[in-house]
């Protein structure tokens, strides 16, 4: 693929994770609208909860997570009783006891909790919420913080599935990122796990480190094969040092180019899919029987904060520092201050809601069009405009970038349908960003979209 486009179209554009992008959000919308779209909530519809644990024992370069390092366990209890609050404030609030058929441990790294705390929230969890009997119980995990005592634990929690960290097992580039992790404490991990009944894992990579190749990829990917994961997900490093200033640490003259970068994404991709697994989205790849598989041969894929998803729920509830809550009302971010965080869970009813966005009509319309852009490759903005009682002469002045993109064989374009072609998978993220209204081309805000 020529510089050229690399330079056209390889600018920096949001991840879509969400629309409008959080950084989007803003102090109109706090704890009182917060409070008023959970108790609005449809008592019939099901949840997703996603709770965020924002600690870990070291504090990797590369990574732009809401997290902090700690080696005492006494900040992460505390932190682990002020999230039960809010569990139970939350669940206060609700118009009933809903049903939950998705929950998602973050962080920073969740497997900090001990066994007794994850236990406790759980059955915290369960008491509050009907939580469905095939619910997706998820969690983050570290594998060099992973005990076995732990993983029994996450077992009878209810866990039934497990992500673990990789990024790149060579040793230059662990050192170059602060993150040393051997291949076999994480097979180790990886065995317990299963060993104990979680058998879906997850295994995370990362593409454009400092002082990566391709031939240093491909060899880890070989070994991650060895692993046998049901999904693997491969994200391009962003370097945002103006946002996390942990990245100021990595040199910059040892991350490769953009050149380098598209090279890994689409070499890595094509040897991932020779081992027989299915493509999802633009980094994401499954077994062909994983439900992440399935969902998106049905055209039933989503996409949210966590990522590509099977879940399809309306309301996704954050728990703790800096987790977003989706309702249908619009978006919640609590503050990512740890400390405010304890401060306004010590309060007598206190939220922690900090800033937010409220969703009209055009930004439903809009993030319907880029979410199935994301997901499925294609969106006919005809019959979309349709649904919400538009046309699609709103987007007109989008036609002349998406009619360079189509002449330069990034998308085919047949009317009002639009389809992202092979040639132009990598630049996804980029054709998304011509329906939003909301993206500032003069600010550093994103990282680069290859």
């Amino acid at each position: 693929m020529s510089e050229t486009l690399l330079e056209k179209y390889g600018g920096q554009v949001p991840r879509y994770t969400s629309y409008p992008t959080a950084n989007h959000f803003h102090a109109g919308i706090g704890a009182a609208a917060h409070r008023s779209w959970l108790a609005a909530l449809d008592p019939a519809s099901d949840l997703s909860l996603y709770l965020h644990v924002p600690y870990c024992k070291r504090l990797c370069w590369y990574c732009g997570c809401s997290t902090r390092a700690t080696k005492d366990y006494a900040p992460v209890q505390s932190y682990a009783r002020a999230l039960g609050v809010e569990i139970e404030r939350v669940a206060a609030l609700l118009p009933r006891r809903m049903n939950v058929r998705h929950i998602h441990w973050g962080g920073g790294t969740p497997t900090m909790l001990s066994s007794g705390d994850f236990s406790s929230l759980m059955a915290l969890i369960a008491d509050r919420f009907a939580i469905a009997e095939d619910a997706e119980i998820a969690i983050e995990a570290d594998p060099m913080a992973l005990a076995p005592t732990l993983v029994q634990t996450l077992a009878r929690s209810g866990v039934n599935r497990a992500s673990i960290g990789v990024q790149d097992f060579d040793a230059d580039v662990q050192a170059a990122i602060g993150r040393v992790q051997s291949v076999e404490a994480t097979a180790d991990a990886i065995e317990h796990l299963r060993a104990a009944g979680i058998t879906a894992i997850n295994i995370d990579l990362v593409y454009g480190l400092p002082r990566q190749t391709l031939n240093g990829l491909f060899d880890t990917l070989e070994t991650v094969m060895d692993l046998a994961p049901e999904r693997i997900a491969l994200f391009g490093y962003a370097h945002v040092p103006w946002l996390r200033r942990n990245q100021r640490l990595i040199d910059e003259a040892t991350l490769p180019g953009a050149v380098e970068r598209l090279a890994m994404a689409m070499g890595a991709a094509e040897l991932i899919c020779g081992y027989g697994y299915e493509p999802i989205g633009i980094d994401h790849f499954a077994r062909p029987g994983d439900p992440l598989a399935q969902a998106a041969r049905a055209g039933n894929l989503h996409r949210n904060f966590q990522g590509y998803t099977t879940d399809a729920a309306s309301a996704l509830l954050g728990l703790g520092a800096s987790a977003i809550t989706t309702v249908p009302f619009g978006y919640t971010q609590n503050t990512a201050d740890v400390a405010a965080y304890l401060r306004a869970m010590a309060q007598s009813d206190g939220l922690a809601t900090v800033r937010g966005h409220r969703l009209d009509e055009d930004d439903r319309l809009r993030r319907a069009a880029i979410e199935r852009l994301m997901c499925d490759f294609t969106v006919d903005l005809a019959r979309l405009t349709m649904e919400y009682g538009r046309t699609p002469a709103m987007f007109v002045d989008a036609l002349a970038r998406l009619d360079a993109m189509a002449g330069d064989g990034l998308i085919g374009r047949t009317g009002w349908r639009i389809a992202v072609l092979p040639k132009g998978r990598p630049f996804t993220r980029t054709v998304a960003a011509v329906f939003d209204r909301y993206l500032r081309t003069d600010l550093q805000q994103h990282a680069r979209a290859v």
